[in-house]
Protein backbone atom coordinates (compact mmCIF):
# COMPACT_ATOMS: atom_id res chain seq x y z
CA UNK A 1 0.00 0.00 0.00
CA UNK A 2 2.54 2.66 0.67
CA UNK A 3 4.65 1.61 -2.26
CA UNK A 4 0.88 2.65 -4.23
CA UNK A 5 0.99 5.80 -2.60
CA UNK A 6 4.29 6.33 -3.55
CA UNK A 7 3.86 5.80 -6.89
CA UNK A 8 0.44 7.76 -6.80
CA UNK A 9 2.47 10.88 -5.40
CA UNK A 10 5.27 10.44 -7.91
CA UNK A 11 2.62 10.03 -10.53
CA UNK A 12 1.18 13.53 -9.20
CA UNK A 13 4.49 15.48 -9.66
CA UNK A 14 5.20 13.86 -12.62
CA UNK A 15 1.90 15.14 -14.16
CA UNK A 16 2.64 18.66 -13.23
CA UNK A 17 5.97 18.35 -14.42
CA UNK A 18 4.59 17.05 -17.44
CA UNK A 19 2.30 20.07 -17.83
CA UNK A 20 4.82 22.56 -17.05
CA UNK A 21 7.60 20.82 -19.33
CA UNK A 22 4.96 20.81 -21.91
CA UNK A 23 5.54 24.86 -22.37
CA UNK A 24 8.64 25.03 -22.89
CA UNK A 25 9.20 21.44 -25.18
CA UNK A 26 8.56 21.84 -28.81
CA UNK A 27 8.49 18.58 -31.29
CA UNK A 28 8.53 18.45 -35.10
CA UNK A 29 5.36 15.95 -35.70
CA UNK A 30 6.40 14.63 -39.60
CA UNK A 31 4.32 11.57 -39.52
CA UNK A 32 1.64 9.73 -37.88
CA UNK A 33 0.65 6.23 -38.51
CA UNK A 34 -2.81 4.44 -37.94
CA UNK A 35 -1.06 0.91 -36.72
CA UNK A 36 1.89 0.50 -34.29
CA UNK A 37 3.86 -1.64 -37.06
CA UNK A 38 3.94 1.04 -39.43
CA UNK A 39 4.63 3.83 -37.56
CA UNK A 40 7.70 1.68 -36.06
CA UNK A 41 8.58 0.98 -39.75
CA UNK A 42 8.54 4.62 -40.17
CA UNK A 43 10.47 5.71 -36.94
CA UNK A 44 13.09 3.53 -37.58
CA UNK A 45 13.52 4.60 -41.17
CA UNK A 46 13.91 8.23 -39.89
CA UNK A 47 16.26 7.34 -37.27
CA UNK A 48 18.81 6.53 -39.82
CA UNK A 49 18.68 10.20 -40.76
CA UNK A 50 18.28 11.71 -37.35
CA UNK A 51 19.61 11.21 -34.36
CA UNK A 52 16.22 12.60 -31.95
CA UNK A 53 13.40 10.55 -33.68
CA UNK A 54 11.04 9.76 -31.13
CA UNK A 55 7.28 8.08 -31.34
CA UNK A 56 4.51 8.78 -29.19
CA UNK A 57 0.72 6.99 -29.22
CA UNK A 58 -1.04 10.75 -29.73
CA UNK A 59 -4.75 9.59 -29.96
CA UNK A 60 -6.86 6.59 -29.75
CA UNK A 61 -5.58 4.08 -32.84
CA UNK A 62 -2.71 6.87 -33.75
CA UNK A 63 1.00 6.89 -33.54
CA UNK A 64 3.20 10.54 -33.83
CA UNK A 65 6.95 10.47 -35.37
CA UNK A 66 8.13 13.12 -34.18
CA UNK A 67 11.96 15.08 -33.85
CA UNK A 68 13.18 16.60 -30.61
CA UNK A 69 12.56 18.11 -28.16
CA UNK A 70 13.40 21.35 -29.22
CA UNK A 71 13.28 24.94 -27.60
CA UNK A 72 9.75 26.65 -29.16
CA UNK A 73 12.40 29.12 -31.10
CA UNK A 74 14.86 26.32 -32.10
CA UNK A 75 11.38 24.23 -33.12
CA UNK A 76 10.77 27.25 -35.70
CA UNK A 77 14.03 27.39 -37.15
CA UNK A 78 14.25 23.46 -37.62
CA UNK A 79 10.94 22.83 -38.79
CA UNK A 80 11.86 25.98 -41.39
CA UNK A 81 15.72 24.52 -42.51
CA UNK A 82 14.21 20.63 -42.86
CA UNK A 83 11.02 21.74 -44.41
CA UNK A 84 13.01 23.83 -47.64
CA UNK A 85 15.90 21.20 -47.60
CA UNK A 86 13.23 18.76 -48.22
CA UNK A 87 14.71 16.58 -45.06
CA UNK A 88 10.96 16.37 -43.58
CA UNK A 89 7.30 15.61 -45.23
CA UNK A 90 6.00 19.80 -46.69
CA UNK A 91 2.81 19.48 -43.93
CA UNK A 92 5.01 18.35 -40.82
CA UNK A 93 4.07 21.06 -38.28
CA UNK A 94 5.40 22.12 -34.37
CA UNK A 95 3.58 20.51 -31.30
CA UNK A 96 3.94 20.24 -28.03
CA UNK A 97 4.51 17.05 -25.55
CA UNK A 98 1.03 17.54 -24.02
CA UNK A 99 -0.30 14.88 -26.81
CA UNK A 100 2.02 12.63 -25.97
CA UNK A 101 1.08 9.12 -24.29
CA UNK A 102 2.41 6.20 -25.07
CA UNK A 103 6.12 6.42 -26.16
CA UNK A 104 6.62 3.31 -28.62
CA UNK A 105 10.26 4.45 -29.90
CA UNK A 106 13.31 4.10 -29.35
CA UNK A 107 12.16 0.40 -29.25
CA UNK A 108 13.21 -0.94 -25.73
CA UNK A 109 9.65 -0.35 -23.79
CA UNK A 110 7.87 -3.06 -22.69
CA UNK A 111 3.89 -3.19 -23.70
CA UNK A 112 1.96 -0.64 -21.17
CA UNK A 113 4.93 0.82 -19.93
CA UNK A 114 5.56 4.59 -20.13
CA UNK A 115 8.76 6.47 -20.55
CA UNK A 116 8.98 10.36 -19.31
CA UNK A 117 10.04 12.80 -22.03
CA UNK A 118 13.74 12.52 -22.81
CA UNK A 119 14.61 15.87 -21.69
CA UNK A 120 12.96 14.80 -17.92
CA UNK A 121 14.85 12.15 -15.39
CA UNK A 122 13.16 8.72 -15.70
CA UNK A 123 11.99 7.59 -12.56
CA UNK A 124 14.06 5.00 -11.06
CA UNK A 125 14.68 3.22 -7.63
CA UNK A 126 17.78 2.92 -5.52
CA UNK A 127 19.14 0.54 -7.57
CA UNK A 128 19.08 2.61 -10.89
CA UNK A 129 16.52 0.59 -12.64
CA UNK A 130 13.31 2.20 -14.61
CA UNK A 131 10.21 1.70 -12.13
CA UNK A 132 7.46 0.11 -14.25
CA UNK A 133 4.44 2.18 -13.54
CA UNK A 134 0.61 0.76 -13.57
CA UNK A 135 -0.97 1.78 -16.97
CA UNK A 136 -4.25 2.49 -14.97
CA UNK A 137 -2.80 5.16 -13.36
CA UNK A 138 -1.91 7.03 -16.75
CA UNK A 139 -3.50 10.42 -16.64
CA UNK A 140 -6.45 11.07 -19.53
CA UNK A 141 -4.63 12.26 -22.55
CA UNK A 142 -6.10 15.20 -23.97
CA UNK A 143 -8.03 14.93 -27.23
CA UNK A 144 -6.02 16.39 -29.97
CA UNK A 145 -6.34 17.20 -33.90
CA UNK A 146 -4.44 14.62 -35.87
CA UNK A 147 -3.47 15.96 -39.38
CA UNK A 148 -6.32 14.79 -41.26
CA UNK A 149 -6.64 12.48 -44.44
CA UNK A 150 -6.50 14.23 -48.21
CA UNK A 151 -9.79 15.65 -49.44
CA UNK A 152 -11.17 15.73 -53.07
CA UNK A 153 -12.13 18.80 -54.36
CA UNK A 154 -16.16 18.65 -53.71
CA UNK A 155 -14.62 17.65 -49.83
CA UNK A 156 -12.30 20.55 -49.73
CA UNK A 157 -14.83 23.01 -50.81
CA UNK A 158 -17.62 21.98 -48.57
CA UNK A 159 -14.41 22.26 -45.36
CA UNK A 160 -13.66 25.37 -46.47
CA UNK A 161 -17.53 26.21 -46.22
CA UNK A 162 -17.06 26.26 -42.65
CA UNK A 163 -14.34 28.82 -42.47
CA UNK A 164 -14.98 31.73 -40.07
CA UNK A 165 -14.07 35.39 -41.56
CA UNK A 166 -11.05 35.48 -39.13
CA UNK A 167 -9.70 31.70 -40.12
CA UNK A 168 -10.52 33.19 -43.99
CA UNK A 169 -8.19 36.25 -43.64
CA UNK A 170 -5.38 33.84 -41.95
CA UNK A 171 -4.74 32.33 -45.25
CA UNK A 172 -4.93 35.35 -47.52
CA UNK A 173 -1.87 36.80 -44.55
CA UNK A 174 -0.40 33.52 -44.68
CA UNK A 175 -0.17 33.42 -48.92
CA UNK A 176 0.59 37.45 -48.93
CA UNK A 177 3.58 36.42 -46.76
CA UNK A 178 5.02 34.07 -48.81
CA UNK A 179 4.48 36.27 -51.95
CA UNK A 180 1.32 34.77 -53.70
CA UNK A 181 -1.24 37.10 -52.69
CA UNK A 182 -1.33 40.78 -53.16
CA UNK A 183 -4.62 41.71 -52.72
CA UNK A 184 -6.60 42.89 -49.65
CA UNK A 185 -6.96 40.85 -46.71
CA UNK A 186 -10.85 40.79 -46.50
CA UNK A 187 -11.54 36.58 -46.28
CA UNK A 188 -13.44 37.06 -49.90
CA UNK A 189 -12.34 34.08 -51.67
CA UNK A 190 -12.45 35.60 -55.15
CA UNK A 191 -10.40 35.22 -58.31
CA UNK A 192 -7.75 37.16 -57.13
CA UNK A 193 -7.72 34.62 -54.20
CA UNK A 194 -8.32 31.36 -56.10
CA UNK A 195 -5.15 32.17 -58.08
CA UNK A 196 -3.31 32.58 -55.48
CA UNK A 197 -4.42 29.26 -53.79
CA UNK A 198 -3.56 27.75 -57.14
CA UNK A 199 -0.43 29.21 -57.58
CA UNK A 200 0.39 28.13 -53.95
CA UNK A 201 -0.62 24.85 -54.30
CA UNK A 202 1.40 24.22 -57.36
CA UNK A 203 4.64 25.70 -56.38
CA UNK A 204 4.20 23.27 -53.20
CA UNK A 205 3.48 19.92 -55.17
CA UNK A 206 -0.12 20.13 -55.12
CA UNK A 207 -2.70 19.71 -57.57
CA UNK A 208 -3.55 23.71 -59.08
CA UNK A 209 -7.32 23.35 -58.18
CA UNK A 210 -7.82 27.03 -56.65
CA UNK A 211 -9.26 25.39 -53.35
CA UNK A 212 -6.65 24.58 -50.38
CA UNK A 213 -7.85 21.33 -48.78
CA UNK A 214 -8.09 21.03 -44.94
CA UNK A 215 -4.50 19.09 -44.85
CA UNK A 216 -3.22 22.44 -46.73
CA UNK A 217 -4.95 24.84 -44.81
CA UNK A 218 -3.30 23.16 -41.99
CA UNK A 219 0.17 23.02 -43.54
CA UNK A 220 0.03 26.84 -44.74
CA UNK A 221 -1.09 27.94 -41.46
CA UNK A 222 1.70 26.00 -39.41
CA UNK A 223 4.51 27.15 -41.53
CA UNK A 224 3.68 30.72 -41.79
CA UNK A 225 3.71 30.41 -37.49
CA UNK A 226 6.70 28.69 -37.40
CA UNK A 227 8.11 31.62 -39.88
CA UNK A 228 6.85 34.57 -37.57
CA UNK A 229 8.25 32.59 -34.98
CA UNK A 230 11.68 31.72 -36.19
CA UNK A 231 11.93 35.99 -37.12
CA UNK A 232 10.28 37.06 -34.27
CA UNK A 233 8.03 39.55 -36.49
CA UNK A 234 6.43 42.33 -34.67
CA UNK A 235 4.44 45.91 -35.21
CA UNK A 236 6.93 48.71 -34.54
CA UNK A 237 5.21 51.77 -33.90
CA UNK A 238 8.25 54.63 -33.89
CA UNK A 239 6.23 57.66 -33.07
CA UNK A 240 8.94 60.12 -33.26
CA UNK A 241 9.37 59.36 -37.00
CA UNK A 242 5.68 58.46 -37.50
CA UNK A 243 6.18 54.96 -38.83
CA UNK A 244 4.66 51.94 -38.02
CA UNK A 245 6.32 48.82 -39.63
CA UNK A 246 6.66 44.78 -38.67
CA UNK A 247 10.27 44.32 -38.25
CA UNK A 248 11.70 40.81 -37.88
CA UNK A 249 13.32 41.78 -33.96
CA UNK A 250 14.78 38.02 -33.64
CA UNK A 251 17.45 39.22 -35.93
CA UNK A 252 17.61 43.33 -35.45
CA UNK A 253 17.01 45.21 -32.60
CA UNK A 254 16.77 49.07 -31.90
CA UNK A 255 19.62 51.50 -31.67
CA UNK A 256 19.65 54.66 -32.12
CA UNK A 257 18.61 57.85 -33.60
CA UNK A 258 20.85 60.16 -36.26
CA UNK A 259 18.40 62.12 -38.44
CA UNK A 260 16.76 61.62 -40.43
CA UNK A 261 17.46 57.97 -39.70
CA UNK A 262 16.47 55.49 -37.18
CA UNK A 263 19.12 52.42 -37.07
CA UNK A 264 18.43 48.77 -36.33
CA UNK A 265 21.24 46.80 -36.20
CA UNK A 266 21.91 43.48 -36.35
CA UNK A 267 20.92 41.43 -33.54
CA UNK A 268 22.81 37.92 -32.46
CA UNK A 269 25.32 37.80 -35.76
CA UNK A 270 22.13 37.45 -37.98
CA UNK A 271 23.86 40.63 -40.85
CA UNK A 272 20.33 42.28 -40.95
CA UNK A 273 20.31 45.95 -41.13
CA UNK A 274 16.98 48.06 -41.10
CA UNK A 275 17.30 51.52 -41.42
CA UNK A 276 14.13 53.52 -41.00
CA UNK A 277 13.49 57.27 -42.88
CA UNK A 278 11.74 60.15 -41.72
CA UNK A 279 12.29 64.01 -42.17
CA UNK A 280 10.35 67.09 -43.41
CA UNK A 281 10.13 67.43 -47.09
CA UNK A 282 8.87 67.65 -50.13
CA UNK A 283 9.80 66.51 -54.11
CA UNK A 284 13.30 67.83 -53.58
CA UNK A 285 14.00 66.30 -50.33
CA UNK A 286 13.12 63.08 -52.09
CA UNK A 287 15.35 64.00 -55.14
CA UNK A 288 18.19 64.73 -52.50
CA UNK A 289 17.64 61.90 -50.49
CA UNK A 290 17.64 59.28 -53.52
CA UNK A 291 20.96 60.88 -54.60
CA UNK A 292 22.40 60.66 -51.15
CA UNK A 293 21.72 57.02 -50.61
CA UNK A 294 23.30 55.80 -53.67
CA UNK A 295 26.70 57.45 -52.05
CA UNK A 296 26.14 54.92 -49.57
CA UNK A 297 28.67 51.89 -49.26
CA UNK A 298 25.80 49.83 -48.73
CA UNK A 299 23.78 50.73 -51.72
CA UNK A 300 25.83 49.23 -54.42
CA UNK A 301 25.79 50.66 -57.70
CA UNK A 302 24.19 47.54 -59.85
CA UNK A 303 20.54 46.97 -59.62
CA UNK A 304 17.44 48.52 -60.09
CA UNK A 305 16.21 52.30 -59.80
CA UNK A 306 12.86 53.76 -60.05
CA UNK A 307 12.15 57.20 -59.57
CA UNK A 308 8.54 59.15 -59.60
CA UNK A 309 7.22 62.50 -58.32
CA UNK A 310 6.34 61.04 -55.30
CA UNK A 311 8.45 57.78 -54.49
CA UNK A 312 11.30 55.56 -55.68
CA UNK A 313 12.60 52.29 -55.19
CA UNK A 314 16.58 51.44 -55.27
CA UNK A 315 17.62 47.55 -55.27
CA UNK A 316 21.25 47.16 -55.46
CA UNK A 317 22.91 44.35 -55.15
CA UNK A 318 27.43 43.07 -55.34
CA UNK A 319 28.90 40.33 -54.10
CA UNK A 320 28.87 41.53 -50.73
CA UNK A 321 26.08 43.01 -49.93
CA UNK A 322 22.42 43.71 -51.16
CA UNK A 323 20.36 46.34 -50.04
CA UNK A 324 16.25 47.84 -50.42
CA UNK A 325 15.12 50.75 -50.16
CA UNK A 326 12.29 52.78 -50.50
CA UNK A 327 10.55 56.39 -49.75
CA UNK A 328 7.86 58.29 -50.44
CA UNK A 329 7.01 62.19 -49.64
CA UNK A 330 3.44 62.63 -48.94
CA UNK A 331 1.69 65.86 -46.99
CA UNK A 332 5.29 67.73 -46.72
CA UNK A 333 7.07 64.77 -45.09
CA UNK A 334 9.84 62.26 -46.61
CA UNK A 335 9.43 58.93 -45.18
CA UNK A 336 10.86 55.41 -45.88
CA UNK A 337 13.16 52.31 -45.17
CA UNK A 338 15.89 50.84 -46.08
CA UNK A 339 17.11 47.26 -45.52
CA UNK A 340 20.49 46.04 -45.81
CA UNK A 341 21.74 42.44 -45.79
CA UNK A 342 24.36 39.30 -47.04
CA UNK A 343 23.90 38.08 -50.43
CA UNK A 344 23.95 34.80 -49.41
CA UNK A 345 20.70 35.14 -47.07
CA UNK A 346 18.57 35.77 -50.27
CA UNK A 347 16.45 32.65 -49.26
CA UNK A 348 15.70 33.97 -45.94
CA UNK A 349 15.17 37.68 -46.99
CA UNK A 350 12.58 36.24 -49.72
CA UNK A 351 10.10 35.59 -46.69
CA UNK A 352 11.37 39.16 -44.54
CA UNK A 353 11.31 41.74 -47.10
CA UNK A 354 7.90 41.14 -47.98
CA UNK A 355 6.64 41.67 -44.62
CA UNK A 356 8.67 45.14 -44.50
CA UNK A 357 7.28 45.94 -47.34
CA UNK A 358 3.44 45.22 -47.39
CA UNK A 359 3.66 46.87 -43.74
CA UNK A 360 5.77 50.18 -43.83
CA UNK A 361 3.16 52.76 -43.22
CA UNK A 362 3.87 56.79 -42.71
CA UNK A 363 1.61 57.99 -39.83
CA UNK A 364 0.20 60.80 -38.16
CA UNK A 365 1.37 64.77 -39.26
CA UNK A 366 4.67 63.89 -37.43
CA UNK A 367 8.57 63.51 -39.23
CA UNK A 368 11.44 62.52 -37.64
CA UNK A 369 13.15 65.94 -35.59
CA UNK A 370 16.31 67.39 -36.91
CA UNK A 371 17.46 67.98 -33.32
CA UNK A 372 16.41 64.73 -31.53
CA UNK A 373 19.79 64.43 -31.56
CA UNK A 374 23.41 66.63 -31.94
CA UNK A 375 25.02 66.43 -35.22
CA UNK A 376 27.33 68.35 -36.55
CA UNK A 377 26.79 71.00 -39.48
CA UNK A 378 28.26 68.39 -42.17
CA UNK A 379 26.22 65.73 -40.87
CA UNK A 380 23.07 67.49 -40.63
CA UNK A 381 23.81 69.08 -43.97
CA UNK A 382 24.73 65.58 -46.21
CA UNK A 383 22.10 63.96 -44.25
CA UNK A 384 24.69 60.82 -44.00
CA UNK A 385 23.42 60.06 -40.20
CA UNK A 386 27.26 58.16 -39.54
CA UNK A 387 26.97 55.83 -42.45
CA UNK A 388 30.03 55.27 -44.60
CA UNK A 389 29.89 57.21 -47.61
CA UNK A 390 31.43 55.44 -51.27
CA UNK A 391 33.74 58.03 -52.89
CA UNK A 392 35.28 57.19 -56.33
CA UNK A 393 39.41 56.77 -56.38
CA UNK A 394 39.16 60.57 -58.35
CA UNK A 395 37.69 63.09 -60.05
CA UNK A 396 38.49 64.89 -62.51
CA UNK A 397 36.43 66.86 -65.62
CA UNK A 398 35.30 66.36 -69.04
CA UNK A 399 32.53 67.83 -71.66
CA UNK A 400 30.32 66.96 -74.02
CA UNK A 401 30.89 67.00 -77.77
CA UNK A 402 27.46 66.45 -79.56
CA UNK A 403 24.09 66.50 -78.62
CA UNK A 404 24.05 62.69 -77.99
CA UNK A 405 26.18 63.07 -74.80
CA UNK A 406 29.76 61.93 -76.11
CA UNK A 407 32.59 62.91 -73.65
CA UNK A 408 36.00 63.20 -74.55
CA UNK A 409 38.15 63.69 -70.55
CA UNK A 410 41.58 62.89 -70.06
CA UNK A 411 42.97 59.39 -69.72
CA UNK A 412 43.95 59.62 -66.39
CA UNK A 413 40.38 60.04 -65.36
CA UNK A 414 39.32 56.42 -66.74
CA UNK A 415 42.63 54.31 -66.35
CA UNK A 416 42.26 51.36 -64.19
CA UNK A 417 38.43 52.29 -63.21
CA UNK A 418 36.32 49.34 -62.28
CA UNK A 419 33.35 51.89 -63.74
CA UNK A 420 32.82 55.10 -64.63
CA UNK A 421 29.84 57.47 -64.05
CA UNK A 422 29.14 61.30 -65.60
CA UNK A 423 27.73 63.86 -62.73
CA UNK A 424 27.48 60.71 -60.08
CA UNK A 425 24.80 59.01 -62.02
CA UNK A 426 24.99 58.46 -65.33
CA UNK A 427 27.58 55.52 -66.41
CA UNK A 428 29.84 55.67 -69.64
CA UNK A 429 31.70 53.53 -70.85
CA UNK A 430 35.34 54.08 -72.58
CA UNK A 431 34.86 53.81 -76.33
CA UNK A 432 38.58 55.20 -76.91
CA UNK A 433 41.80 56.62 -75.10
CA UNK A 434 45.20 57.20 -76.56
CA UNK A 435 48.07 57.09 -73.74
CA UNK A 436 50.12 59.77 -76.56
CA UNK A 437 47.52 62.36 -76.77
CA UNK A 438 46.09 61.96 -73.28
CA UNK A 439 42.69 62.03 -74.79
CA UNK A 440 39.86 59.57 -73.39
CA UNK A 441 36.23 59.58 -75.30
CA UNK A 442 33.36 58.25 -73.47
CA UNK A 443 29.82 57.32 -74.13
CA UNK A 444 26.88 57.15 -71.91
CA UNK A 445 25.12 53.75 -70.85
CA UNK A 446 21.80 55.62 -70.99
CA UNK A 447 20.26 58.97 -73.33
CA UNK A 448 21.22 61.97 -72.53
CA UNK A 449 20.44 65.73 -73.40
CA UNK A 450 23.14 67.68 -72.47
CA UNK A 451 22.64 71.91 -71.98
CA UNK A 452 25.43 72.21 -74.40
CA UNK A 453 28.33 71.01 -76.32
CA UNK A 454 31.71 71.99 -77.85
CA UNK A 455 32.07 74.14 -80.86
CA UNK A 456 35.52 73.71 -82.07
CA UNK A 457 37.88 76.49 -82.53
CA UNK A 458 38.81 76.29 -86.59
CA UNK A 459 42.01 78.17 -87.65
CA UNK A 460 45.11 79.71 -85.83
CA UNK A 461 44.79 80.67 -82.16
CA UNK A 462 46.08 84.11 -81.65
CA UNK A 463 49.33 83.80 -79.01
CA UNK A 464 48.75 85.96 -75.60
CA UNK A 465 44.45 86.04 -75.52
CA UNK A 466 42.99 85.63 -73.19
CA UNK A 467 41.44 81.70 -72.33
CA UNK A 468 39.14 80.25 -70.01
CA UNK A 469 38.90 77.12 -68.37
CA UNK A 470 36.07 75.36 -67.35
CA UNK A 471 36.47 72.12 -64.91
CA UNK A 472 35.74 70.83 -61.47
CA UNK A 473 38.49 72.00 -59.92
CA UNK A 474 38.25 70.73 -56.49
CA UNK A 475 36.50 67.47 -57.88
CA UNK A 476 33.35 66.64 -56.38
CA UNK A 477 33.41 68.53 -53.67
CA UNK A 478 31.59 71.21 -55.36
CA UNK A 479 27.80 71.06 -57.24
CA UNK A 480 29.08 72.63 -60.32
CA UNK A 481 31.72 73.47 -62.14
CA UNK A 482 33.93 76.88 -61.87
CA UNK A 483 35.47 79.03 -64.99
CA UNK A 484 39.82 79.71 -64.50
CA UNK A 485 40.92 82.32 -66.67
CA UNK A 486 44.54 82.47 -68.68
CA UNK A 487 46.43 83.23 -71.27
CA UNK A 488 47.66 80.78 -74.23
CA UNK A 489 51.35 81.30 -74.20
CA UNK A 490 52.49 79.02 -77.27
CA UNK A 491 50.93 76.48 -79.37
CA UNK A 492 53.45 73.94 -78.55
CA UNK A 493 54.91 72.05 -75.61
CA UNK A 494 58.51 72.92 -74.27
CA UNK A 495 60.04 70.74 -76.41
CA UNK A 496 58.53 72.08 -79.71
CA UNK A 497 55.63 68.76 -79.48
CA UNK A 498 52.77 69.60 -82.25
CA UNK A 499 49.53 68.78 -81.02
CA UNK A 500 49.82 71.23 -77.78
CA UNK A 501 49.36 74.16 -76.45
CA UNK A 502 50.94 76.02 -73.69
CA UNK A 503 48.94 77.72 -71.11
CA UNK A 504 49.68 80.34 -68.36
CA UNK A 505 46.39 79.61 -65.88
CA UNK A 506 46.32 79.11 -61.85
CA UNK A 507 44.76 75.30 -62.99
CA UNK A 508 44.09 72.53 -60.19
CA UNK A 509 44.31 68.16 -60.92
CA UNK A 510 40.35 68.15 -61.01
CA UNK A 511 40.25 70.80 -63.64
CA UNK A 512 41.92 68.26 -66.02
CA UNK A 513 39.92 66.88 -68.47
CA UNK A 514 38.00 70.13 -68.76
CA UNK A 515 37.41 72.09 -72.50
CA UNK A 516 39.58 75.57 -72.64
CA UNK A 517 38.00 78.05 -74.34
CA UNK A 518 38.43 81.27 -76.72
CA UNK A 519 37.03 84.86 -76.15
CA UNK A 520 34.21 83.73 -78.17
CA UNK A 521 33.19 80.48 -76.07
CA UNK A 522 35.01 77.99 -78.91
CA UNK A 523 36.36 75.14 -77.95
CA UNK A 524 40.58 75.46 -77.88
CA UNK A 525 41.34 72.32 -76.45
CA UNK A 526 40.95 70.43 -73.43
CA UNK A 527 43.27 70.86 -70.43
CA UNK A 528 45.72 67.89 -69.19
CA UNK A 529 47.05 66.58 -66.21
CA UNK A 530 50.12 68.36 -64.53
CA UNK A 531 53.10 66.91 -66.53
CA UNK A 532 56.50 66.14 -64.72
CA UNK A 533 59.46 66.67 -66.50
CA UNK A 534 62.06 63.64 -64.59
CA UNK A 535 63.10 64.99 -61.45
CA UNK A 536 61.47 68.73 -62.04
CA UNK A 537 58.45 70.16 -61.34
CA UNK A 538 57.09 73.00 -63.76
CA UNK A 539 56.28 75.97 -62.34
CA UNK A 540 52.88 76.66 -60.82
CA UNK A 541 50.68 78.27 -63.08
CA UNK A 542 52.16 76.72 -66.39
CA UNK A 543 49.68 74.24 -67.98
CA UNK A 544 48.96 72.13 -71.56
CA UNK A 545 46.20 71.34 -73.33
CA UNK A 546 45.72 68.92 -76.40
CA UNK A 547 44.59 71.03 -79.00
CA UNK A 548 41.29 70.81 -81.07
CA UNK A 549 43.15 69.51 -83.67
CA UNK A 550 43.80 65.98 -82.50
CA UNK A 551 40.49 65.86 -80.23
CA UNK A 552 38.76 66.34 -83.62
CA UNK A 553 41.02 63.32 -84.99
CA UNK A 554 40.50 61.17 -82.45
CA UNK A 555 36.54 62.00 -82.19
CA UNK A 556 36.22 61.61 -86.00
CA UNK A 557 37.80 58.02 -86.01
CA UNK A 558 35.14 56.64 -83.38
CA UNK A 559 32.68 57.89 -86.11
CA UNK A 560 31.53 61.07 -83.45
CA UNK A 561 30.86 64.05 -85.84
CA UNK A 562 32.26 67.64 -84.30
CA UNK A 563 30.48 70.57 -84.95
CA UNK A 564 32.48 74.08 -86.08
CA UNK A 565 32.13 77.19 -84.61
CA UNK A 566 31.38 79.60 -87.29
CA UNK A 567 31.54 82.98 -85.19
CA UNK A 568 34.36 85.48 -84.40
CA UNK A 569 32.48 87.93 -82.07
CA UNK A 570 32.99 87.81 -78.38
CA UNK A 571 30.89 86.48 -76.26
CA UNK A 572 29.90 88.38 -72.84
CA UNK A 573 30.64 87.10 -69.93
CA UNK A 574 27.44 85.49 -69.04
CA UNK A 575 27.59 83.60 -72.54
CA UNK A 576 30.98 82.38 -71.67
CA UNK A 577 29.85 81.08 -68.42
CA UNK A 578 26.85 79.31 -70.00
CA UNK A 579 28.35 77.66 -72.84
CA UNK A 580 31.49 76.31 -70.98
CA UNK A 581 29.71 75.25 -67.43
CA UNK A 582 26.95 74.15 -69.81
CA UNK A 583 29.14 71.56 -71.81
CA UNK A 584 31.21 70.52 -68.71
CA UNK A 585 30.87 67.64 -66.55
CA UNK A 586 32.14 65.36 -63.95
CA UNK A 587 34.11 62.34 -64.51
CA UNK A 588 34.70 60.01 -61.60
CA UNK A 589 36.37 56.76 -61.58
CA UNK A 590 35.39 54.21 -59.04
CA UNK A 591 37.01 50.65 -57.66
Amino acid sequence: MRFRMVVLALLAVLGFARAALAQEQAWLQIEAQPSLSEAEARARDYAGQFPNVAGFQIAEGWYGIVLGPYTPEAAAGALNDLRRSGAIPGDSFITDSSTHRQQFWPVGTIAGQILVDPLVDPLTDPAGDLMVVDPALEPVAPVIEVMPAEETPREAKASEAALSADERKALQTAMAWYGFYDGGIDGAFGPGTRNSMAAWQEANGFEPTGVLTTKQRLALGTNYRADQAEFGFASVSEPEAGIEITLPLALVQFDHYEPPFVHYNEKAGSGLKVILISEPGNQDSLSGLYDILQTLEVVPAQGERSKSETSFVINASSAKVQSYAYAETKNGMVKGYLVVWNPADAERMSRILPALKSSFRGVGDKALDPGLVPMDAATRSGLLAGMEVTLPKLSRSGFYVDAKGTVVTTVEAVAQCGRVTLDHDTEAQVVAQDAATGVAILQPKTALAPPAFALFHAGQARLGSEVAIAGYSYENKLPAPVLTFGTLEEEKGLNGEAGLSRLAAPVLPGDAGGPVLDGTGAVLGMLLPPAVKGAKLLPDGVAFAAQAGMIAQALTAVGVSVTQANSSDLATPDALNTAGLGMTVLVSCWE
